[in-house]
């Protein structure tokens, strides 16, 4: 139990810093021009902002505590608490912004505090016992790298439909999370290289789910796209642990109910709290950096204003990303 409580708290940890990061990465990521949409060059113009790399460096900074994590906490319970970085942004939206949150945020963090402390307590034992199973791990993977490079190809047809690539985007990151897992079960074995490999495929995956979600934040608003993101990248590593990583919820107390509750629950708070007004005002840099002595900035819009407000294909949507993998180097 000791090692279950260190890695949520491990995992809290390294969320915050995803978190931090992505706050700072959103600012600038929604001004980058719309012709660079899944293109390499997105990211080229990102890595000469100051404050982009400064986001991108905490990121990265929280992948060494979500292997950490992972070698205390099963990935079940692992993945999901990584949507606890999603209370920092609230916290900070509110000492940035001076707005206070409402009803529907409070009872989303109340549903993610709920939801983690449910998985710890009906958490799976921590497996290591995929090694046997190499084959089926890398029809699996290589099923979902081919699945969210589908963008990319998309392109080469003229075609890129914003919806595939929001989707893809959260395949890769939640190909990234079942990597990360993989690397800390090696780590702990021994097998340093192995682990290495992993970890770069990581970083790999990461840089693929960045640029695709921050193309996608290009054609859609983020309202759209931020719940799409976090959901799919979270489920994934989730649904698939059982068959992969030897943790079943069948291992659970009452046959896996109370624990599939608590991860459904933690999930619903987290997709609602991305839509929260407050995370999407936060995201946007002309709020944050506007100059002193200007006019303060209007409240953040409600979600219904948002949802009315008509957005084309070609607006320029605010930048909130929910992305919690590591080695974010591509943003």
């Amino acid at each position: 139990m000791v090692d279950l409580i260190l890695g949520i708290v491990a995992a809290v940890g390294a969320s915050v810093l995803y978190s931090l990061g992505i706050a700072l990465q959103a600012m600038d990521a929604k001004e980058a021009p719309h012709e660079e949409h899944l293109r390499l060059a997105l990211v080229w113009g990102l890595v000469r902002r100051g404050r982009w790399m400064l986001g991108t460096g905490l990121s990265i900074l929280g992948w060494p505590l979500q292997v950490i994590a992972l070698l205390l906490a099963p990935l079940v319970v692992v993945q999901p608490a990584l949507a606890a970085g999603l209370l920092v942004l609230v916290f900070f939206g509110q000492r940035m912004l001076g707005e206070h949150a409402g009803a529907h945020e409070y009872i989303a963090m109340a549903a993610i505090v709920i939801g983690v402390i449910g998985a710890g307590l009906c958490a799976p034992p921590r497996s290591t016992s995929h090694t046997s199973e190499r084959l089926t791990i890398l029809i699996v993977l290589l099923g979902l790298a081919l699945a969210s490079l589908l963008p990319y190809l998309l392109r080469t047809l003229r075609r890129s439909p914003a919806g595939v690539t929001i989707i893809c985007a959260g395949l890769a990151f939640g190909w990234s999370g079942i990597a990360t897992k993989l690397a800390s079960d090696d780590l702990s074995q021994g097998y340093l290289a192995v682990a290495i490999a992993w970890g770069l495929g990581t970083a790999a995956a990461s840089a693929v789910g960045t640029l695709s979600e921050m193309s996608a934040l290009q054609s859609r608003p983020a309202i759209q796209v931020a719940p799409v993101v976090f959901v799919t990248q979270t489920v994934v590593p989730v649904v698939l642990a059982p068959l992969l990583l030897g943790e079943h919820f069948s291992d659970t107390p009452l046959g896996g109910v109370p624990l599939a509750l608590s991860l459904a629950l933690l999930v619903a708070g987290a997709a609602v709290l991305v839509r929260s007004p407050l995370l999407l005002a936060l995201m946007e840099a002309q709020r944050v950096n506007e100059p002193s002595g200007s006019e303060p900035s209007p409240p953040a819009r409600s979600q219904e204003t948002i949802r009315s407000s008509p957005r084309s294909e070609e607006d320029d949507p605010s930048a909130v990303t929910t992305s919690t993998s590591p080695a974010r180097s591509g943003r």
